[in-house]
């Protein structure tokens, strides 16, 4: 049964146990050989399709461009080597299979396609998360290792597992530090899960992983750079070289979370706070991944209710897409979504038309008013440069604004699902005097929306962003293994990669670099 783990700085004298501390207990719960679930199996199959559709439709985009070549300036340890006989390299997104490279490379250039376009799948609690960035450096490690898809099943459940109850548990956002530092510890103790590495070297690797991985929130504020990609990349390759590391016998800071100078006392509520993170007792099943839901719409997972409010509001009410027929539209919603993505972040750059494609992203102003001119969401088009810059849209957008509302707030953080929300309520004023008031709590995907995503949606998303990339035989190719991924023999990991035709990633030229 899951319990509450209690988590708290103690000072160095105490010499607190290991078995007390926060990353022991993480390995002990991730390296409990319990089955997987086929409900839990089946969510792996589905987010493995989702995160192949997503990186396909990246794949000519600048960060990966650059990722990729980055991770094909780094062949594996030539075979000559022989206690890494046995280790093959993994395949790089994109590329043939035939070409391998280093795994943590590997796992660099496909973490940055599947994050590029903020497309894939979620969980927010009391911080903010994308599980499925612990997907690309498991499959690498496995591709490396010669992993069965049982073992690579088993590790992403792990991994799963560990990050939604880091999340639940523990704010790293209230004190401006990026949510990759959830993301890294999840990714060693998945490694060590897949692998069935022993107790001390997984506790090692995912100290060693949360140490490496704290880093400030600036990445996602004020004009937010191509690194917002690179982020959970980076956290993923920096888990791997922490597996390495702990595999060859060398030790993380310890207590990592609870110590004097450790995570909690220095970087988050400091040396009187307490956290409660849940976690699955010993021979309970890891069913996390369960709890996350996935993207409609490229956008901040935010925004995703308010685009399907927005498609439905722009076509019941067409003078809300018209900016001299509004006075102004305020969207009632949680501090999340006010503070981060709303006028509440005081980023004068979320009103910029000229603001980067990562900005915008994290603008409700901005998306909102697409969303109600063109009656949905492209994860192209509606970033355009054009698109931002028409005048009707300028003036629309700078009419939309949002305050904090203390239901809602409370909705987001609330444990029971169904009353968990993550939209508001929009409220608008009209030049002639009227009013529009609307709300909605999930977005239609939501597991309790109009219209939820399962296998049948998952497969759709991937026809439809990497089809005109691909190839519809290469969809169906990588449709057919993926779905067979609990069953998988090692040799057929590598068809979990997407490859894409000739000629294809030519098109755009590998920037050079130091490697």
């Amino acid at each position: 049964m899951t319990s509450l783990t209690t988590v708290r700085p103690h000072p160095s004298g105490e010499r607190l146990p290991r078995e007390q501390q926060l990353a022991h207990r993480l390995a002990v719960m991730a390296l409990d050989d319990v089955p997987v679930t086929p409900e839990a199996a089946e969510m792996v199959v589905n987010r493995v399709l989702d995160n192949a559709a997503v990186a396909a439709a990246s794949l000519l985009r600048g960060p990966v461009v650059a990722a990729r070549a980055q991770a094909l300036d780094h062949p594996p340890a030539p075979a000559s080597d022989a206690p890494r006989r046995q280790r093959r390299g993994s395949t790089v997104v994109g590329e043939p299979t035939s070409t391998r490279v280093a795994p943590e490379w590997a796992a660099w250039a496909h973490g940055v396609a599947v994050r590029e376009l903020d497309f894939h799948d979620t969980f927010l609690a009391a911080e903010y998360s994308h599980p499925g960035d612990t997907i690309p450096p498991l499959l690498a490690v496995a591709q490396h290792v010669g992993c069965s898809g049982e073992d690579l099943v088993r590790g992403i459940v792990a991994a799963y597992e560990v990050q939604v109850d880091l999340v639940r548990g523990i704010s790293l956002h209230a004190h401006k530090i990026d949510h990759v530092a959830h993301l890294g510890p999840a990714v060693a103790a998945g490694i060590g899960a897949m692998l069935r590495l022993d107790l001390e070297t997984t506790f090692q690797a995912i100290g060693q992983a949360l140490h490496t991985t704290t880093a400030t929130r600036q990445s996602r504020k004020g004009e937010i750079s191509s690194w917002k990609a690179f982020a959970p990349a980076f956290a993923g390759k920096a888990a791997i070289e922490a597996v390495d590391r702990a595999m060859r016998g060398q030790g993380s800071p310890t207590p990592i979370y609870e110590g004097e100078d450790g995570v909690i006392a220095q970087l988050l509520d400091g040396p009187d706070a307490e956290y409660q993170v849940p976690l699955p007792g010993p021979g309970e099943a890891k069913e996390a991944i369960l709890l996350t839901y996935t993207k409609e719409h490229s956008a901040e997972y935010q925004a995703q209710a308010w685009i399907d409010l927005a498609r439905r509001l722009g076509r019941e009410h067409p003078a809300l897409t018209d900016p001299e027929q509004v006075e102004r539209i305020v969207l009632h919603t949680s501090h999340h979504t006010h503070a981060v993505i709303g006028s509440g972040a005081n980023d004068p750059q979320k009103y910029d038309p000229s603001a980067s494609r990562e900005t915008l992203d994290h603008s409700i102003p901005y998306i909102l008013a697409v969303a109600l001119q063109d009656g949905g969401w492209d994860h192209d088009a509606s970033y355009a440069p054009e698109r931002a810059a028409r005048p009707d849209t300028v003036a629309l957008w700078q009419k939309i604004t949002t305050v904090e509302d203390e239901t809602w707030t409370r909705r987001y953080h609330a444990t029971d699902p169904a009353e968990k929300a993550f939209g508001g309520r929009l409220e608008a004023e009209m030049a002639d005097g009227s009013r529009i008031v609307e709300e909605i709590a999930v977005a239609d995907a939501h597991p309790l929306g109009a219209r939820p995503f399962a296998r049948e949606q998952y497969v759709g998303k991937l026809r439809a962003l990497a089809e005109p990339v691909l190839g519809a035989g290469e969809v169906e190719r990588f449709l057919a293994v993926a779905e067979r991924l609990p069953s998988l023999a090692p040799q057929e990991l590598d068809g979990l990669s997407i490859v894409a035709p000739p000629g294809y990633l030519a098109a755009t030229d590998l920037p050079g670099g130091l490697f």
